[in-house]
C-alpha cells in the first residue's frame, strides 16, 4: 500500500440502517474506501480472511459472535488489522474486555463524521483512539494495581490471570462469562487450569491465593 492508496475498510454492524448509513458517509471520501459490510461476528471473521481490510469498525452486540470475541479472533489471527470498537455506551467492562482483546480504538456511536474519520486514520497509522474520560480511567485502573499482581504466578496465561482476578473479587463463573466476553464452557476449562497450576485444591484455597498475591482488589 502506497501513500496514495486508500485506507481499506470494513463495517461490521448487524443495523443494516447504520451499518450502510456509515459507508454512504465514507463513500465520497477519496482516502477511504468500503471494502465490505459483515452483518455478524462470525462474517466479519471472515470477511478480514477474504479481504484483509487495514481497519474495521467494529460493533460490540451481534449475532453468532460478538464483536469483542471477532475482534480477538482478528486480530490474533492478522494482528495488521486495526480494530476500531464502536458503540452506544462506554460503561468499563466492555471497554476493557475490548482492549484486552486488541482493539485499537473505541468510539461512540454518536460521533460525528471528523470523529470517525479521525479515528479510522488513526487506527491505521498504528495510533489509539480513546476518549479524554476512558484515558483516566485506564489510568486510574493501572495505577491502582498492586505491582505484584503482574509478576505473581507467572505460570498463568493473560487469560487465566484476568479469570482469576475476578475469582478473587467474587464473581461467579456466570459472571466471569460476561464480563470477559466468554461462553462458560470456556470460563470453566480456565478455572480448571488455573486450579491446576496453583496447586489449589479447591475455589476457597485459590482465592485466598490470588488475594495474598494482590488480585481481585479491583472487583
Amino acid at each position: 500500500m502506497t501513500a496514495a492508496d486508500p485506507v481499506r475498510v470494513l463495517i461490521a454492524d448487524d443495523h443494516p440502517v447504520f451499518r450502510d448509513g456509515l459507508a454512504s458517509l465514507l463513500a465520497p471520501r477519496s482516502d477511504i474506501e468500503v471494502v465490505g459490510r459483515a452483518a455478524d461476528g462470525v462474517e466479519a471473521v471472515q470477511l478480514c480472511r477474504d479481504l484483509a481490510p487495514d481497519v474495521v469498525i467494529m460493533d460490540i452486540q451481534m449475532p453468532r459472535l460478538n464483536g469483542i470475541e471477532a475482534t480477538r479472533q482478528v486480530t490474533a489471527a492478522q494482528p495488521e488489522i486495526g480494530i476500531l470498537v464502536i458503540t452506544m455506551g462506554e460503561d468499563d467492562s466492555t471497554v476493557f474486555a475490548a482492549i484486552r482483546a486488541g482493539a485499537r480504538g473505541y468510539l461512540l456511536k454518536g460521533a460525528d463524521q471528523a470523529e470517525i474519520i479521525r479515528a479510522i486514520t488513526t487506527v491505521h497509522a498504528g495510533g489509539v483512539v480513546f476518549g479524554a474520560s476512558l484515558a483516566q480511567r485506564i489510568v486510574g485502573v493501572f495505577a491502582s494495581t498492586p505491582a505484584r499482581s503482574t509478576v505473581a504466578f507467572p505460570e498463568l496465561t493473560e487469560r487465566e490471570r484476568e479469570v482469576l482476578d475476578l475469582i478473587a473479587a467474587g464473581k461467579s463463573n456466570a459472571q466471569i462469562a460476561s464480563a470477559l466476553f466468554l461462553s462458560p464452557k470456556t470460563v470453566r476449562n480456565n478455572v480448571s487450569m488455573i486450579l491446576t497450576k496453583l496447586h489449589a485444591t479447591d475455589r476457597p484455597t485459590m482465592i485466598i491465593k490470588a488475594r495474598d498475591a494482590g488480585f481481585g482488589s479491583g472487583g
